[in-house]
């Protein structure tokens, strides 16, 4: 797990420091989320912004903070399939996670501003990043909110969220703790969300996504993808600096991870 400190660009005296994780190891959904969780309460207490660029082992299937994952999806077929499942900190709906590059973003609130500027900034840097490595990538127009009760999460398009040829490309959702946020994004490079159809209980929304291997003509690693982001964070830095691992990922997750290996949770409405 590689592990890089920065400062941002822009920051005033007291400076706003930040930690890139790049962690391409796979982890089960309870530990990821644990680990997120963890970083979110650490930017609250602290004052300090993480970034973190993961995978998912095994595939796993998440719900959104407040989805009614019990009413929308057929728990028995989960588990015949044996497919593992978690329910995320953040909003939004169900995500299938597969071959794709998840985001994690956890700072003080105050660094972004608005829930809508948050995002618009978030995914402008992706966006950026992506374009470099030849994918047609554009913000989306701001829309109406959509409920959580309303199928997948790459269903449909919300306002600043990242598109290629018109499709959703980018799925992303945030929680406010505090003085804090935590916001997540699913980055499909090869594998659509089929999956959350197939286990929807009764008629699922059409979903209309795109993958990165589609958006770009040609198969993307998660390794290069990791790598044009952590360039293009840049633009919120003056200068990258040499960082040891200052997390123990056990240590970081002792107070988080019974939550998220709880079925009570991930089941819980």
């Amino acid at each position: 797990m590689a592990v890089r400190a920065f400062e941002l660009h822009s920051a005033p005296a007291a400076a706003r420091r930040w930690t890139l994780i790049t962690d391409p190891v796979g982890r089960p959904g309870w530990r990821q989320m644990a680990i997120d969780q963890a970083l979110l309460d650490r930017a609250e207490r602290t004052g300090e912004g993480a970034v973190r660029l993961y995978r998912w082992d095994p595939w796993c299937l998440s719900f959104g903070r407040n989805e009614p994952a019990l009413r929308r999806y057929d728990r028995a077929a989960i588990a015949r399939l044996g497919l593992d499942t978690v329910r995320r900190p953040t909003g939004g709906r169900a995500v299938w996670h597969a071959r794709e590059l998840t985001y994690a973003v956890a700072a003080p609130s105050a660094w972004f501003g608005s829930l809508a500027e948050t995002y618009r900034i978030i995914h402008a840097t992706v966006a950026a990043a992506l374009r470099k490595l030849g994918v047609d990538a554009a913000l989306a127009d701001a829309g109406p909110v959509v409920h959580v009760g309303a199928g997948a999460c790459f269903a449909t398009s919300a306002g600043g969220e990242v598109l290629s040829r018109g499709r959703k490309l980018l799925g992303s959702a945030q929680l406010r703790q505090g003085s804090a946020f935590l916001q997540h994004g699913s980055l499909l490079l090869a594998d659509d969300q089929r999956m959350v159809a197939q286990l929807t209980l009764g008629d699922a929304p059409a979903s209309d996504e795109i993958t990165l291997v589609e958006a770009a003509g040609r198969p993307v690693a998660f390794e290069e993808v990791a790598g044009a982001i952590a360039d293009q964070l840049g633009d919120w830095t003056s200068e990258w600096q040499d960082g040891g691992a200052p997390f123990d990922i056990a240590a970081l997750t002792a107070q988080t991870e019974t939550r998220f290996r709880d079925a009570a949770w991930t089941w819980r409405r």
